[in-house]
């Protein structure tokens, strides 16, 4: 097993009889069931008592039972919902302007508003079953752009962890309200949010000042990527089997890159459509992918001025870089009143126009790659292209307020010209389609950061560019599910 806070493969550390009993103690005392990666992946599996109990537990609220709700597979309802399909939203060419079919995994309805409450299950959960995590005496850090510590201090209140959580000083006032209101610690650090290396700073302090502190590192832990690989990656398989036609091809998989985790899910499409299209994408006012580049963005979930280390860039095709004005013209024609007539009367279904505020404001860069994608590699009908839609502008109605005070009210006009000039006119500009020996120098591009900086090894720089490494790496989720079943009988709590 690879133990997901290191970065080669070996076997986790030998299980901490002691502190593996005072964690159970602890879970003990609070009620609380730990779920299986099986579980998330397939809620079916969830025991019918559990779901009986979550008809009457809000999916927001601090309540253990809701870390089953880390799914793809909630029903898409604020309180009391079960389990179902999913919930995905496609992209109609009335919208989009181009034939290929776009579908967006909606992740409003994780319990925090965004997906990253699974990759933070999946860094943490592996360490605490093997007592390598001592909730009694051990504070989580989580250090992040926003949507990862959030994540974290969920997990940290239904997991009984005391949560810290590191972001940069610029993020939206949302996120800062939601981590003081959970009982996390916050910690911000100068700059926006391509500021990276200045949490990392924070997170050096933090090793040096406070033993106490575990750093849980969104950038370099695999557990991160491993989550998104099996739940992220399934769940777009099942989507493709029950939405394409006989001849439909699963032709992209575009995500912004972020800390390196959502895009992983590309890589266990990979092992099922072997022609799948893998799209990295960034912020092109910080274009380190494309042109090794930096420079600061307004387009909050992405992390920059790097190349994460759990990024497996040997699986990446295509750099698309957007621009973040672009996105921020798009939040308000998805989201003001005007801008939703308009492209009513362009023809986009009411429904859709309805459930636009659904994409945040990554989820806008998204789609506006997917659409790149699409007509860079000229895609038809035939085509399917997958991207997440990662939160909703539920975590960003501060941005929309600073627009009108900056740009004023919105109205018919305006919608017209965010529609031809940010969503109409979309091109193939800023995208870089990679060779073996661009993806090569990606890759090396890690040793600046994670070798100069963050004291990683060589020896791991180099291992991380071999296949193998990574097709290990991404095998062990059933040994993890086995640690948290015998976890679970150890606390013994019958739901």
């Amino acid at each position: 097993m690879v133990f997901p806070g290191r970065a080669h493969v070996s076997t986790f550390p030998r299980i901490d009889e002691k502190v593996l009993e005072q964690t159970a103690e602890r879970c003990r005392a609070r009620g609380i069931v730990i779920p299986t990666f099986a579980q998330q992946k397939d809620p079916s599996r969830v025991p019918q008592a559990v779901r009986r109990k979550l008809a009457q537990v809000g999916m927001t609220d601090v309540h253990p039972l809701n870390l089953f709700r880390i799914t793809w597979k909630n029903e898409p309802v604020e309180d009391g919902g079960g389990f179902g399909n999913g919930t995905w939203l496609e992209f109609p060419e009335s919208l989009t302007g181009v034939p290929a079919r776009i579908v967006g995994l909606v992740g409003r309805f994780f319990p925090t508003g965004a997906h990253k409450v699974g990759a933070a299950f999946g860094c943490l959960v592996p360490r605490l079953v093997s007592g390598q995590f001592n909730p009694v005496t051990q504070k989580a850090v989580w250090p992040s752009t926003g949507n990862y510590c959030r994540g974290g201090a969920f997990d940290c209140a239904l997991l009984a962890c005391t949560a810290v959580a590191i972001l940069p000083e610029e993020m939206s006032r949302e996120r800062f309200d939601w981590l003081r209101s959970i009982g996390a610690e916050v910690i911000a650090t100068p700059g926006c949010e391509s500021n990276v290396k200045e949490i990392y700073d924070k997170c050096w302090e933090i090793r040096r000042t406070r033993p106490e502190c575990v750093i849980f590192n969104q950038f370099d832990e695999f557990g991160n990527a491993i989550w998104h690989y099996h739940l992220t990656g399934s769940f777009i398989e099942e989507i493709f089997g029950r939405i394409a036609g006989e001849r439909d091809r699963l032709a992209a998989y575009v995500s912004a890159t972020g800390s390196g985790g959502t895009i992983a899910a590309g890589d266990y499409l990979r092992t099922r459509f072997p022609l799948l299209r893998v799209v990295a994408t960034e912020a092109l006012q910080c274009p380190t992918l494309l042109r090794c580049g930096f420079g600061g963005h307004r387009i909050e979930g992405i992390g920059d001025k790097h190349v994460p280390w759990i990024h497996n860039v040997r699986n990446t095709d295509v750099i698309c870089a957007v621009d973040d004005e672009q996105c921020m013209k798009l939040m308000r024609l998805f989201n003001e009143d005007a801008g939703k007539a308009f492209l009513t009367s362009r023809g986009v279904p009411d429904d859709l126009v309805e459930r636009l505020p659904w994409l945040g404001i990554s989820s806008i860069c998204n789609l506006v790659a997917a659409i790149k994608t699409a007509r860079y590699f000229e895609m038809d009908g035939r085509d399917v292209l997958f991207t997440p839609l990662t939160d909703s502008m539920d975590l960003y109605q501060s941005r929309i307020a600073e627009q009108r005070s900056a740009h004023g009210p919105y109205d018919a006009n305006t919608a017209a010209v965010d529609y031809a000039r940010h969503l109409e006119s979309i091109g193939i500009d800023h995208m870089r389609e990679l060779n073996y020996y661009d993806r090569q120098t990606l890759h090396n591009f890690k040793y600046f950061t994670w070798v100069e900086q963050q004291q990683r090894d060589v020896a791991d720089l180099r291992r991380l560019w071999d296949p193998d490494f990574w097709a290990e790496t991404f095998d062990q989720v059933d040994a993890w599910d086995r640690l948290i079943e015998q976890f679970n009988e150890r606390v013994g709590i019958t739901l």
